[in-house]
């Protein structure tokens, strides 16, 4: 007998319908064809024992199975339960009068149980984009999956309620989420706040501004400083997600299997902080089996570097292009894939080895040599996509024993959101601008041109602080962000001497004091 089961294969953020084919006929054989990895071959051993383990029996016949298209690279073990149902179906074990209807898609273990999977959610909007009238998947991902609507999700535990449930012989109910209600709900759910940092208020300004525009920001300081305190409070401020970055934000999680369990939407940007010891694959994505990277994984929202001179200066390099176009091409042998990476990039540092140089508290250990080859590992190329450079000292005693907590981060985070409405209605008609940080150079003299007194002062601060000439684009970007923050709508000289305060940490100025 010969039957059809569908189920789904996602390769990199594209998601292939998969036609499972079971034919049996008299014989001993098990043939699996459909270009399967390891992981889809080895499905003949995981659904025999689970049959056996539920009270049926892995026909003893000539079985063979087909994953087509043939030519796509099938991976996982999701393919466990259609192959399963194919084959009872074959045996006609199962009415066969749904098997067109619903997609399946879910690990077996040996005692017939559903194993959660990756990539549930793509795989219903698959679904859905196919007209079919439903999805089973296991347990685990039936909120996750129940996400898109029109679609019926059915959660089961093991494969004899999947039996129960083709047969017409159980009452199963779909897994209903308001979407909305739920999106809406945690969008405002922080355990970290901006109030818990006292003093550094120049340094909140800082990143005030660099929400505000979307702009990458570094900040150097000695030990205890406050750097990663204030840069992981940083999704705290920014502009909540829209549905549609969510639901992409949260497709991305999915694939990567990084979705907690029973989770249904992302509604908070994502924060990634990788330890300095990750590999260029692990950063920006690919391997033999296609996956995100830690770029993709910050895609809509922050990608944070702790102890930036720590990391290996080949991963480093490979921020750049990422950085610049906003996404990432990878091109193996054998695929090539394209992933989003549209990220706020924030890191941190020490100014030197020992990590107190300049402080005036304690006494630097470092040789001139030592600082140089230190901060040498980190490019100008790299420093050049860096728009806000931020020093910060140690908190004084006087300001850390303060009772009065900081400002909120709510506060802050609705100046954020005014400045980016203004330039969203500045970019609605250029398709994918959303941020002062992306502009171009046409844009930015149509943009964030400064006033006679500005451009004055902007010329005395390149001859007088000797700043690179790649500073200038970079002041003029984060002037015109300063200007939205005040409602402005011209740039005027007090947004760009703000905006000349946050390039400290330019090369020629750096190598001027040693560092």
């Amino acid at each position: 007998m010969f039957v059809k089961t569908y189920s789904a294969a996602v390769n990199g953020l594209s998601v292939t319908t998969v036609t499972v084919e079971v034919s049996i006929t008299r014989g001993v054989l098990y043939h699996l064809t459909g270009l399967p990895d390891t992981a889809v071959k080895e499905s003949h051993d995981r659904i025999a024992a689970a049959l056996l383990n539920t009270g049926y029996k892995f026909p003893v016949a000539d079985i063979t199975a087909n994953l087509a298209p043939a030519d796509l690279r099938k991976e996982g073990a999701g393919f466990d339960l259609p192959l399963a149902i194919a084959i009872l179906a074959a045996n006609e074990k199962i009415h066969t009068e749904l098997l067109d209807k619903f997609m399946l898609v879910g690990e077996l273990g040996l005692d017939g149980r559903l194993q959660p999977v990756k990539g549930a959610l793509p795989i219903a909007i698959k679904a859905r984009a196919d007209h079919f009238k439903g999805l089973i998947v296991p347990k685990e991902n039936e909120h996750e999956a129940a996400v898109v609507d029109t679609l019926e999700v059915y959660g089961m535990n093991n494969i004899l309620e999947v039996i129960s449930f083709l047969n017409g012989e159980s009452s199963a109910k779909p897994c209903f989420v308001d979407t909305r209600r739920e999106f809406y709900e945690h969008q405002y759910q922080f355990d970290l706040d901006f109030a818990d940092v006292r003093g550094q208020e120049n340094v909140k300004r800082a990143f005030e501004v660099a929400a505000a525009g979307g702009h990458n920001i570094i900040l150097v300081g000695p030990p205890g400083s406050g750097k990663s305190m204030m840069a992981k409070r940083l999704p705290s401020i920014l502009p909540p997600l829209s549905l549609a970055e969510s639901l992409e934000t949260t497709q991305i999680h999915s694939i990567a299997g990084k979705l907690p369990r029973g989770t249904g939407l992302i509604c908070q940007r994502p924060f990634r902080s990788p330890h300095h010891t990750i590999s260029e694959v692990a950063l920006v994505g690919g391997g033999a089996n296609p996956m995100p990277g830690e770029i993709t994984l910050a895609h809509n929202g922050v990608l944070f570097c702790d102890e930036l001179p720590e990391f290996n200066k080949h991963t480093l390099e490979v921020l750049r292009q990422p950085l610049e176009d906003r996404q990432i091409t990878i091109s193996r042998a054998k695929y090539t894939i394209t992933y989003p990476c549209s990220f706020m990039f924030v890191a941190s540092m020490n100014p030197c080895p020992c990590g107190y140089y300049g402080d005036p508290t304690h006494h630097c250990v470092c040789t001139p040599g030592q600082i140089q080859r230190y901060l040498s590992k980190i490019s100008g190329p790299l420093l050049d996509r860096i728009d806000i450079q931020c020093e910060i000292a140690a908190l004084p005693f006087r300001d850390l024993s303060k009772a009065e907590p900081g400002e909120p981060s709510a506060n802050i985070r609705e100046r954020v959101i005014a400045a980016r409405a203004i330039q969203t209605s500045r970019f609605r008609n250029v398709p994918g601008m959303h941020c002062n940080a992306q502009m171009s150079e046409r844009m930015i003299h149509q943009y964030a041109e400064p006033d006679e007194q500005g451009l004055n002062m902007l010329r005395i601060a390149m001859e007088r602080l000797h700043l690179s000439a790649r500073a200038y684009s970079r002041i003029l970007k984060v002037a015109r962000t300063i200007a939205d923050l005040a409602g402005s709508e011209t740039v005027g000289s007090e947004h760009i001497a703000e905006a000349i305060g946050y390039r400290q940490l330019d090369r020629s100025d750096w190598a001027e004091r040693g560092l």
